[in-house]
């Protein structure tokens, strides 16, 4: 069983909601799919036990002493990445077009470091993350290392919570392929809900069935209205509405997830837990 948390778009509270649920499910596999700004760890805490450089692009190269100057390779770079017989990493995108007109053997293809995995041994089970190279490209491929990396180490029925990317780009659409099941977190906001429209019709695109929770819902009730009324029409299960609640920030403040902090009275973490519970049972029914 493969559960991603979702959302349109970032700062909706997908991974206070992956947190809370990696915190309450001790025996799952966690996973932070959302490599270009990875904290699931922050919260779960935990020490790093292995850890591998991802080679995620290639990058051209020139031989100077085999380049005649011709200047074939500059003239196809459609990337305008050549200049002078030289090679600027920075526009470079490995497409070898340079290598295959070269008629000198002067170019070759390296390997580009463009991130590392770790694995995280935690004290809610293990996590699986990545931290992207600033500015590098191929976090579609990134995520799905991250997620080839976790599955060594499920066991029997082990559930997988994945911390998905927030958006419809490829890292999202790396983070859902697979997956039997998907929270979507939406913000009761115009744009949020603009933003739910688009992340659920890519999970209909990869046949993954969708849940819905609507985070602080009570700040704009008209639209969570909005969103409850489309998803009562598309026969979507709406499983809880998340209120605002402060000590979210309390939370954030300790480095904890919402559902452990010592703090009675959280609104937030308890709604949380409900919707982890009634998750399980409509899982549980599906079967």
């Amino acid at each position: 069983m493969q559960l991603v948390v979702i959302s349109g778009k970032g700062g909706t509270g997908k991974t206070t909601v992956a947190a809370a649920f990696s915190y309450l499910s001790k025996e799952s596999v966690k996973v932070d799919c959302d490599v270009d700004a990875s904290n699931l760890h922050i919260l779960l805490k935990g020490k790093d036990i292995k850890e591998n450089n991802f080679i995620g692009a290639k990058l051209a190269h020139i031989d100077e002493n085999k380049c005649v100057q011709c200047g074939e390779c500059e003239s196809v770079c459609r990337f305008d990445a050549i200049s002078n017989f030289s090679i600027d990493p920075l526009k470079c995108e490995g497409c070898a077009a340079c290598k295959v007109v070269c008629k000198y053997d002067a170019i070759c293809l390296e390997d580009e470091v463009t991130g590392k995995t770790m694995i995280t041994d935690t004290d809610h089970g293990i996590l699986s993350r990545a931290e992207m190279i600033v500015g590098a490209e191929g976090s579609g491929k990134l995520v799905t290392e991250v997620r080839k990396k976790a599955m060594e180490y499920k066991k029997n029925d082990e559930w997988i919570i994945l911390d998905g990317t927030p958006g419809v780009g490829c890292a999202v659409m790396a983070s859902i392929t697979g997956c039997d099941a998907a929270l979507i977190v939406v913000e009761p906001s115009q744009s949020g809900f603009e933003d739910f429209l688009r992340v659920y019709e890519l999970t209909r695109f990869f046949g993954v069935k969708a849940y819905v929770c609507i985070n602080k819902y009570d700040i704009n009730e008209e639209i969570s209205d909005e969103i409850e009324k489309f998803c009562n029409e598309e026969k979507i299960d709406l499983i809880g509405k998340i209120p605002f609640d402060p000590m979210v920030k309390e939370a954030v403040n300790q480095l904890k997830p919402i559902v452990s902090i010592s703090i009675s009275g959280s609104i937030a973490g308890e709604e949380i837990k409900k919707i982890w519970n009634i998750f399980n049972k409509k899982y549980k029914e599906a079967l």
